[in-house]
């Protein structure tokens, strides 16, 4: 019998930390050998996360622990960097950083990170000692972009996406608020948000040439989780044209598919999925793209990453069913 992976959370006590805590507890391949939290220290890791009550047993800890063959961060951006550069954590250790520290390529010491989108960059992630998990936003536009960029055909982009609340984190803020949010829309970040960075960059590592801009615009939305984007985009591309195109870019990956109908929100929420669908009106054709921002835009994605660089089914505890009614 093989043994587990033993891994490890630091930084428990926010959404991320508690929903890769929700999918690591039932993981067949792992054991949690520690959970880290420093405002939540000595208390049961279930009297904060209480949908764990049954599940786990872990106490949080105040300080990292040696027992551990992966660690995902799960810290505020900023923090991760610090973290590593404190903490006394063997490089045979890998790390999952789920923070926007490293996706630029940032090193820390003597690790490199490896930009964790498995649609685009698999096999690097096979090999991968460290990993740069994807920025929730950034997920959910370039899935939708990627397959134009592998045949050079990406041009400017205007995007619109909305995300639930829990994008926002965990800390209390007016605009996280439930009296503000709910029957509520407005923007934020336009054209400024901090993932443009590393989608250009990913978008570039398939169409070097691109000088383009993504005029980006992004929405709070009266809901706990969830993005939805539209990207619009000048093609020569008949409707179907495109959607052979995106079909072939697509045609292993585990968690992302296309549409021939019009997607909705719910039909990701709860699961590692990405969906797309397109729409051709005159010379623009129309991505629209759904994701979770917990899983496939958090969460899921690392544990999809942690499944591969320890040559693990990729889907292995992440076959999730959305919940539609």
């Amino acid at each position: 019998m093989k043994s587990k992976i033993k891994a490890g959370i630091v930084g428990g006590a926010g959404y991320t930390g508690g929903e890769t805590l929700r999918l690591l507890v039932n993981h067949p391949d792992v054991d949690i050998t520690f959970v880290q939290s420093r405002s939540q220290a000595g208390k049961k890791v279930s009297d904060l996360h209480r949908d764990l009550l049954g599940d786990s047993d872990l106490v949080f800890s105040n300080t990292y622990q040696h027992e551990a063959d992966v660690v995902f961060l799960c810290l505020g951006h900023g923090e991760s960097k610090v973290f590593l550069a404190e903490a006394d954590i063997p490089l045979t250790t890998r790390i999952i950083d789920l923070s926007q520290d490293f996706r630029l390529g940032e090193k820390s010491g003597e690790r490199d990170f490896v930009y964790g989108l498995p649609e685009l960059q698999k096999e690097r992630i096979q090999q991968a000692q460290n990993i740069a998990n994807p920025g929730c936003f950034a997920t959910t536009i370039e899935l939708g972009l990627l397959p134009l960029a592998s045949k050079g055909l990406l041009g400017e982009v205007h995007t619109t996406g909305i995300t639930g609340s829990t994008g926002a984190g965990q800390k209390l803020q007016e605009t996280s608020q439930f009296s503000w949010r709910a029957n509520n829309v407005s923007a934020y970040k336009t054209l400024t948000h901090q993932h443009l960075k590393e989608i250009n960059q990913t978008l570039k590592d398939l169409q070097p040439q691109y000088e383009d801009s993504i005029h980006f615009v992004p929405w709070r939305g009266a809901f706990s989780r969830g993005i939805y984007v539209s990207s619009v985009v000048k093609s020569s591309l008949s409707l179907e044209e495109a959607f052979q195109l995106f079909s072939s870019f697509y045609k292993s990956a585990a968690f992302t598919h296309i549409s021939e109908t019009m997607i909705d929100l719910k039909q990701v929420v709860n699961t590692n999925k990405c969906l797309i669908h397109l729409e051709k009106i005159e010379g623009n054709l129309v991505i629209h793209t759904a994701t979770d921002n917990l899983l496939k835009g958090a969460s899921g994605q690392a544990v999809q990453n942690m499944n591969l660089m320890f040559g693990l089914d990729e889907t292995t505890g992440l076959r999730l069913k959305a919940n539609t009614h």
